[in-house]
């Protein structure tokens, strides 16, 4: 029998997923896999799961890529007969990505208990899409685990009745612990060996889509390359829109490189002076290292990142990124400290909560 079907859709989710599978069969809660295949770059993906030794999914949607509603609807079209076929107790979901709502949605929608890991998480802007997906997910589901306390007053805000909720920690930050000593070093990926550098990761559509911001970001990034060697493993998107902005010859000088696997992305921003970011999970994981890291966005859905962390919010103004830049090279940057339960044990609160869980009680506290 089945006990939890597991969801995990996209790069993002690969990180969460892989320690849960690992406490599950720890103790004893029988699990299966399902890849709906939102990430459809089928090289990064197997890469993936053999770098965090995560199992072979029992079951593969190969959904690809589409709009929001093309791959949502998709999702849910094809998870729908496996979800009958594997009768399980419990749908677990990760994350914030379209394979997160759309599994969660029918499973809800059937009957099974939704859990999510990693709820409560709010920007409260709702121009971006994965902020819809966190919030409906956190609507239909019965069991939420919160990465963070604040997350839990975001949740009473809307009505979530506090006793289903539980604060277990970051799954994320399991995961970088468990593989902080297989991290492929700085300078093997790069191919030289630097004293010093930068690491930047730009991908969201509100920085890459619009031609004047991404010119004005690539600008700014030249200068700091000027003073500080900048990496950037180059996201598919991001790579389209320079080449049909006319934008390449503004990379001129910067470290390019592809995209890269966790361990070489974990090695890159382990030994990085400062990353640069508008990615949601490197927030998490500068702060867990103790990078300085500054977010190129208007918000965050991570604020411990900010209050406790070493994450400075710059948004993609140019004067705010120098300013910002300034400091960390003449004072260090935010040194932080590691948020409560971030120790690499979230996982296993998550299993030990759904051995009591499952069989139909009421969800206890983690310990």
């Amino acid at each position: 029998m089945t006990q939890v079907l597991c969801v995990a859709g996209a790069r993002p989710n690969f990180m969460k997923i892989a320690p849960v599978m690992a406490a599950f069969a720890e103790t004893g809660i029988a699990a299966q896999l399902l890849h709906t295949g939102q990430h459809y770059d089928a090289a990064m993906s197997d890469s993936f799961f053999a770098d965090l030794g995560i199992p072979p999914p029992d079951h593969h949607l190969e959904v690809g890529s589409g709009s929001h509603a093309v791959q949502t609807a998709e999702v849910m079209k094809r998870f729908e007969p496996v979800l009958e076929s594997a009768q399980p107790q419990a749908v677990l979901v990760v994350g914030d990505v379209n394979s997160t709502i759309a599994c969660a949605l029918v499973a809800a929608k059937r009957g099974v208990r939704v859990i999510h890991v990693e709820a409560g998480l709010r920007s409260y802007d709702r121009g971006m899409p994965e902020e819809i997906n966190r919030v409906l997910t956190d609507q239909i589901s019965d069991l939420l685990f919160i990465t963070e306390k604040s997350a839990l007053a975001n949740l009473v805000r809307e009505g979530i009745d506090p006793a289903r909720v539980e604060f277990v920690g970051n799954v994320m930050i399991d995961t970088l612990y468990r593989n902080l000593e297989r991290a492929v070093p700085a300078s093997r990926t790069l191919g030289v060996a630097l004293p010093q550098y930068a690491v930047l990761t730009l991908h969201r559509p509100s920085n890459v889509d619009d031609r004047e911001t991404l010119a004005a970001l690539l600008d700014v990034v030249a200068e700091i390359n000027r003073r500080l060697p900048v990496a950037m493993p180059l996201h598919p998107r991001t790579r389209g829109n320079i080449e049909k902005f006319g934008f390449t010859a503004k990379l001129d000088g910067l470290h390019i490189l592809p995209p890269v696997g966790y361990l070489e992305m974990l090695g890159l921003m382990r030994d990085a002076r400062l990353v640069l970011t508008d990615s949601g999970g490197i927030q998490e994981e500068t702060t867990a290292l103790g990078v300085p890291c500054l977010t190129l966005r208007e918000n965050t859905e991570r604020p411990i990142t900010i209050a406790e962390g070493t994450n400075t919010l710059v948004g993609p103004d140019p004067d705010a990124i120098r300013a910002a830049f300034n400091e960390v090279i003449a004072g260090g940057g935010k040194a932080g400290r590691i948020p409560e339960f971030w120790d690499g044990r979230a996982a296993m609160r998550i299993a030990h909560t759904l051995k009591g869980w499952l069989p139909g009680h009421k969800g206890r506290r983690a310990a």
